[in-house]
């Protein structure tokens, strides 16, 4: 027999990710629609064992849609990661009658709501990272305006940089993942993308890029590099020594975490915060809400997580006739 929900939290964890406020807009909403209770865990599974609660209604989500970040707050929790923890977390949720909690995070952020789930508290898990790295999903919430960002900036800096005639280095966030670089490596026009995924170290190989272009008559050169290879510093210095161009690092960083959602992030996280509290209501646990072949589903936390993920090999190929 199903599991009867009454009451329902729900926080963000890890990194901030544009249209977690969505999310956690129509969790609130469809629950208080569905007749249950909604607790809010501030900075995630370390307000959660920290016993950071708060009660939430329509009205406190009101005016946060269009808003970067998180309302909740968020954190990463080591103590989270022990049997402690994660005890401690449990007996939070008891004491308010948490039956249900909605995790909107990355992959570090579904290992602690299988723990809950273990533990007997009903959970559900919402992809919500810039990184689109979570591999049961071709959507994850914040990466649409995350890369969105980032091409803004890029196109701002090729405009200096071929001003000057400079090779331009511009690295973007995504950690161990290329999906960032890719895109505004093709969406920008770059000459090399460099990605994680693929990338072979042969630093000779860019530079002789760089120097058959010149020969050819480009006056500039632009090289996205992926969070995950990093050192874009030192890779300028060392091009500019071997090439005797100009060159540029430019490290976005964090401001590709923050702004306004565009409107995909925002109806997609509405959607499957909505499909969270659905899950909920009939009892479900352990499942991980994903867009899957362009439709919302949802896969157990476990299988999920076993799953692996590369890059599109047609899309790589691609991106490199295009850079031609």
């Amino acid at each position: 027999m199903a599991k009867e929900i009454k009451t329902i939290g729900v926080l963000t964890s890890g990194g901030d990710a544009p249209g977690m406020n969505a999310a956690i807009r129509a969790v609130v909403r469809s629950a208080i629609n569905k007749g249950l209770k909604v607790k809010g865990i501030q900075k995630g599974y370390n307000g959660l064992i920290n016993d950071e609660i708060i009660d939430m209604d329509k009205t406190s989500v009101s005016d946060i849609i269009q808003r970067g970040g998180t309302v909740l707050y968020t954190a990463r929790c080591l103590e989270f990661m022990t049997p402690e923890g994660q005890h401690r977390g449990a007996e939070v949720c008891k004491k308010h009658g948490i039956d249900g909690i909605v995790v909107i995070g990355g992959d570090g952020s579904f290992r602690g709501a299988q723990k809950l789930a273990e533990a007997g508290v009903n959970t559900i898990g919402l992809p919500g990272t810039i990184d689109l790295d979570i591999a049961c999903t071709d959507y994850t919430i914040g990466f649409d305006t995350a890369v969105n960002t980032a091409m803004e900036a890029i196109d701002k800096i090729r405009d200096t940089s071929t001003s000057h005639e400079r090779c331009s280095i511009i690295e973007v966030m995504g950690r161990n993942a290329g999906y960032i670089a890719l895109w505004c490596g093709v969406a920008n026009g770059a000459e090399d993308i460099l990605l994680p995924e693929r990338y072979n170290n042969d630093e000779q190989e860019l530079i002789n890029h760089i120097i058959e272009g010149r020969k050819r008559g480009k006056k500039h050169h632009l090289i996205i590099n992926a969070e995950g290879i990093g050192h874009s510093t030192g890779m300028a210095r060392r091009i500019e020594a071997a090439t005797g161009i100009e060159t540029r690092a430019t490290i976005l960083g964090y401001m590709q975490r923050g702004g306004s959602p565009t409107c995909k992030d925002r109806m997609y996280a509405s959607i499957m915060g909505s499909y969270a509290v659905d899950l909920l209501a009939e009892g479900k646990s352990n499942r991980l809400v994903a867009f899957k072949d362009g439709k919302f589903v949802d896969y157990d936390i476990d299988e999920a997580l076993a799953m692996t993920k590369d890059i599109d090999e047609y899309e790589f190929n691609m991106s490199k006739r295009l850079s031609m």
